[in-house]
């Protein structure tokens, strides 16, 4: 299969930057931060020569030598290593791209643009770059890359071109406005796209349903009280109803007046606005409205209109007030990043309306949000969180010791193993957030979050992977042991009280509220949201996690270990599908959920030889095994919730699957082989492999990337099943 073509579309060509003048810094303010800084030619630029990193993330060439081709599996995995471990950074972690999703960069300008921020040109042409390189044939953008054209995704993005700087008729704009306008306009979209324009004074806010603050003066024991929600939906609700509740529009400028005679089939001034509120092109519509949430929004609308009742003036600002403290209370316990780019850019604008653009919680927003850019082969985008950094490095960890790369004694090896380790132990979380219990957030001393400790966020399988990360890179004869055993102890506590009564685990918190609460999910584009549900990927990274640290600790809490992993093991069994699979939710989709299951069945000494669960599951994967070798899904799979077969194989997938037959103990050693030949096949003479499809998925509806598991994964895989097929060989 060929690799992913990054040339630049001829109307994206003319926004290149000088590649040469990039550079990436990486922990200049706070620990793991990653951003891009363009250099002008000159004395700077000469001065500050490009990284490995810096040429690799564009796409330019960094003359790698070429390494004899492997003969075995495990030779592939060391010469992938060899070449991955130049792109490491000095602090240790391995920078990469955390993309995809099209929906983040439009919210994130409009707020800049609304609050005064500026971006350098260089920024601007390679955003730009950047959108149309990602285009679709059809001539617009859907929710994420993969996507074909929605409303949201071609009107957004179109309005962020114009505010960037591209005139109504300039390149390729004339025929992005005709499909738009072919698709009915901007009065189709979805809740999330409506805000943002008419925060941008582009759409009214009478045709936005109501974003009513007054739920935060709710009693914690009701059951649609919004700390019940998934972290995710209540951070963009929080501000999203401060910005409702006030009605904030920004200064009417020309390009705003501009966007009001393009966005819309017809005259500004001729919609009826309130007939919009529940109008959302049938094309954007993943999760239709539950008639519940269309009735209480009828009753919302009457309750606005009852202002002259003497107790609903002060219930609104006492509601507002609550929902501005939340915004805060945000901003403070993440260094101004918030929990992602969606809340980040809510939040910047409610600071900017009630502290003023010359405060210092604006001087605070804006001096992070460069954090969520990211330079790729096609252009500057906006990441989905400020980058994938614990999860990244967490596997890659456990790839080199589990393969026993991490043994070999050179000094290039121990080197990436220090960097890795020391960037690890500085990546633990160790104070609590200043407020934490205000703000109903999970404790989180002695975890570890997805991305960076300031972003503060702790997922349950990120501290999971996290420590285990740790614990296989103590235990080489080389190491040191910064994390000590008290740390370890207080990874171990939260995961034990994360973990679910029926014995699953979540994401960021246990699982707060009923799966009904989903009768209230208002933003049409996305499913499962409204509360943080059970997953197997989590589940298992939990449980691996406490069965590794009882070897290490045997003693401690170890009647509470072996009760939580046996009620994990439950749960697993419970989530597997009639056809052998489990569902995955944060990548694709039952390949890498199936990988998971497995490993935590094999952990509980389920095998081929003795499960029937088990040889199911394999039999899932067999039957799906491509005849080259390979396996490939496609993100459709989550979308569907049935499998949907990728026309090539992909060798991300295919790492999944060697991975889920070794944990199986699968004695198909043929199969194994056949897999190991394909991502054999695909690795390039100086050890890379080349990006292939997208990896991830969130809320079952929206793709996004993770490069670095064309290398990690890769290794893994071809170690692991290097070692074992000598097993079932007789070998060592």
């Amino acid at each position: 299969m060929a690799a992913i073509d990054h040339t630049d579309v001829p109307e994206a060509a003319a926004y290149r930057t000088d590649p040469a003048g990039w550079r990436l810094v990486v922990g200049a303010d706070t620990h793991g931060q990653q951003k891009w800084t363009y250099l002008p030619p000159g004395p700077e630029r000469d001065a500050w020569p490009q990284t490995v990193v810096d040429k690799y993330s564009q796409g330019l060439e960094i003359d790698a030598p070429e390494i004899p081709p492997a003969r075995t599996p495990l030779e592939a995995a060391r010469n992938g290593l060899r070449f991955y471990r130049q792109l490491q950074s000095p602090d240790g972690h391995f920078a990469h791209e955390y993309g995809g999703p099209l929906f983040l960069a439009p919210g994130l300008i409009i707020a800049m643009h609304v609050t005064g921020q500026s971006l350098r040109q260089e920024q601007k042409h390679e955003i730009i770059r950047y959108i149309l390189n990602v285009r679709r044939p059809e001539g617009g953008w859907g929710l994420h890359t993969a996507a074909p054209p929605t409303v949201y995704g071609t009107v957004m993005n179109y309005v962020m071109l114009r505010l960037l700087g591209m005139g109504p008729d300039e390149g390729p704009m004339t025929e992005i406005r005709a499909l738009m306008h072919k698709m009915g306009g901007a009065t189709g979209l979805p809740t999330w796209g409506k805000v943002w324009l008419s925060i941008l004074g582009c759409y009214d806010w009478k045709g936005v349903n109501p974003v009513p603050p007054e739920i935060w003066l709710l009693p914690d024991w009701v059951p649609f009280a919004p700390w019940r929600w998934w972290v995710h939906v209540r951070y963009v609700f929080t501000p999203m109803s401060y910005l409702w509740a006030t009605r904030f529009t920004t200064t009417f400028t020309p390009i705003v007046f501009a966007l009001r005679q393009e966005l819309y089939t017809q005259p500004y001034d001729s919609i009826a606005w309130n007939a919009q509120r529940n109008h959302v092109a049938a094309v954007d519509i993943y999760s239709p409205h539950h008639p519940v949430l269309d009735i209480l929004d009828e009753l919302l609308v009457y309750y606005e209109s009852l202002p002259s009742l003497p107790l609903l003036p002060s219930l609104r600002d006492r509601a507002i007030k609550r929902a501005y403290q939340h915004v805060v209370w945000e901003d403070e316990n993440t260094g101004y990043q918030t929990l992602a780019p969606v809340s980040k850019a809510f939040n910047m604008v409610v600071r900017f309306a009630v502290d003023g653009p010359d405060s210092d919680a604006m001087r605070r927003h804006a001096a992070v949000i460069d954090d969520f850019f990211w330079l790729s082969r096609r252009g500057l985008f906006v990441t989905g969180t400020n980058g994938s950094q614990l999860w990244d490095l967490a596997f890659l960890a456990q790839a080199v010791t589990e393969t026993r790369l991490a043994d070999e004694d050179n000094d290039a090896t121990r080197a990436l193993v220090g960097g890795a380790l020391d960037w690890l132990d500085k990546c633990q979380i160790r104070t609590l957030p200043p407020y934490w219990k205000e703000s109903y957030r999970q404790p989180n001393v002695g975890t570890w979050p997805f991305s960076t400790p300031t972003q503060s966020y702790t997922v349950s399988d990120c501290t999971a992977e996290g420590l285990k990360a740790v614990m296989a890179l103590q235990a080489l004869s080389y190491t040191a042991e910064p994390v000590g055993r008290d740390r370890m102890r207080q990874a171990v506590d939260v995961m034990l009280v994360m973990q679910n009564p029926d014995g699953g685990y979540a994401s960021y918190e246990r699982m707060r509220g009923s799966s009904k609460l989903e009768w209230l999910n208002a933003a049409e584009v996305f499913g499962n949201i409204m509360v943080d549900y059970e997953y197997p990927e989590c589940t298992t990274s939990v449980l691996s996690a406490l069965k590794h640290f009882s070897k290490l600790d045997p003693t401690y809490r170890a009647a509470e270990i072996e009760s939580c992993v046996s009620r994990a093991i439950r749960w697993i069994h419970g989530a597997q599908r009639p056809d052998g699979s489990w569902y995955g939710s944060w990548a694709i989709c039952f390949t890498y959920a199936t990988m998971f299951a497995l490993e935590a069945l094999g952990i509980a000494g389920e095998s081929c030889a003795n499960s029937e669960r088990v040889r199911r599951a394999c039999r899932f994967l067999l039957d799906r095994q491509m005849d080259d070798g390979g396996w490939g899904e496609t993100y459709l799979s989550c979308v569907t919730g049935e499998y949907s077969q990728h026309a090539d194989s992909q060798v991300v997938q295919t790492a999944w699957s060697i991975l889920a037959l070794v944990y199986a103990r699968s004695p198909d050693a043929p199969a194994i082989r056949r897999a190991c030949a394909l991502i054999m096949a695909r690795q390039r003479p100086d050890g890379r492999w080349d990006q292939e499809d997208t990896e991830g998925i969130f809320n079952k509806n929206c793709a996004i990337d993770y490069p670095s598991f064309k290398f990690v994964f890769s290794i893994w895989a071809l170690g692991r099943a290097d070692r074992y097929l000598r097993e079932l060989e007789g070998g060592a």
